[in-house]
């Protein structure tokens, strides 16, 4: 069982396209899933919670200058970078508002996988994913607020709300149900990605299924934004860890880190807060972020980077992917 559940979280891309395709074909009966929107959310990052080991928060306090780096890259390069491609490719103001926020969202939770796959350094992964994480209620609807507010009206206070409560909350629920019953919850602890996955897998089929007649209208614009941001991301990440001489290792990570964000907490944003259309571009970086990532992770794989310079203030290795 823990064999296939672990295939199944890192694999998870593909049963997100195969799942994305038949909410695009036949949508009606993922319809359904809409009421329990938010709990899908909350569930997934409870399950990441409970996966994440304490050590990796002592981590971040250890060496804090690399996490904050990938941090405030993260929360620069994506929201900027959104605003301006969709300056440059004259998108709506409900999609250009839509790429912003999911540009300010926090990292995924795919790209600790990834970074495994990719021998890059994991467990700076999870430290940039859980520190984004932790700043995203305000960093989030303030960066959206900020750079698209005028387009659109964008709440802070409830974007804010929405976020805490699915986002900071069931994260240190799953975080404090680990440091109270962590012997006994070991032998469960592979449910967790898994579940995770899952409800990944729900909000994003949702999303494509209430989209359904904009996104055949759209696709191509958006998709081309989409794949512009990703890029540039991923671009911009390597470079600035190269800039920073944090070794190849944490390069890749941000790479990575930085090119994938959390597009679905975006999308769920975007549905309660701005509208159906402005969920579309994190309904669709869904799918580009984790296929990008996916092939480079699989050239990184081949190409192991150079020890040496991977190792130089490295933190120490990560637990089992399969927990991240």
């Amino acid at each position: 069982m823990k064999n296939l559940l672990d295939l199944f979280t890192r694999y998870f891309a593909l049963f997100v396209l195969i799942f994305g395709i038949l909410a695009y074909l036949f949508p009606a009966p993922f319809l359904f899933l809409k009421p329990g929107m938010n709990w899908y959310f909350a569930l997934t990052m409870f399950g990441i919670g409970a996966a994440l080991e304490l050590e990796d928060f002592k981590e971040i306090l250890r060496t804090p200058r690399p996490v904050a780096i990938g941090v405030i890259a993260q929360f620069t390069i994506m929201p900027f970078g959104a605003f301006a491609v969709a300056k440059l490719l004259h998108l709506p103001d409900a999609l250009l508002v839509g790429l912003v926020l999911t540009g300010a969202a926090p990292g995924a939770m795919a790209s600790n996988v990834m970074s495994y796959i990719a021998k890059a350094d994991t467990a700076y992964s999870v430290s940039l994913t859980t520190v984004s994480t932790l700043l995203c209620p305000v960093l989030t609807p303030g960066l959206t607020l900020f750079l698209a507010g005028a387009r659109m009206d964008v709440s802070f206070l409830e974007m804010f709300s929405s976020v805490l409560f699915t986002v900071v909350v069931p994260l240190l629920l799953g975080l404090a149900l680990k440091a109270r019953y962590g012997v006994r919850l070991q032998p469960f602890l592979h449910f967790f990605p898994a579940l995770s996955a899952t409800f990944i897998i729900f909000v994003c089929t949702m999303v494509i299924a209430l989209n359904r007649d904009s996104l055949a209208a759209m696709t191509g614009i958006t998709l081309a934004a989409c794949l512009l941001l990703n890029f540039f991301g991923m671009l911009s990440g390597y470079g600035i860890g190269a800039l920073f001489h944090l070794g190849k290792r944490r390069a890749r990570t941000l790479s990575i880190e930085v090119g994938m964000q959390n597009a679905g907490l975006g999308a769920v944003l975007a549905l309660k807060h701005l509208g159906r259309e402005s969920a579309i571009p994190a309904a669709i970086f869904v799918f580009v972020c984790i296929f990008t990532a996916s092939m480079l992770a699989a050239v990184w794989q081949r190409l192991d980077p150079d020890q040496a310079n991977g190792a130089a203030g490295a933190l120490p290795p990560a637990a089992d992917p399969a927990q991240r």
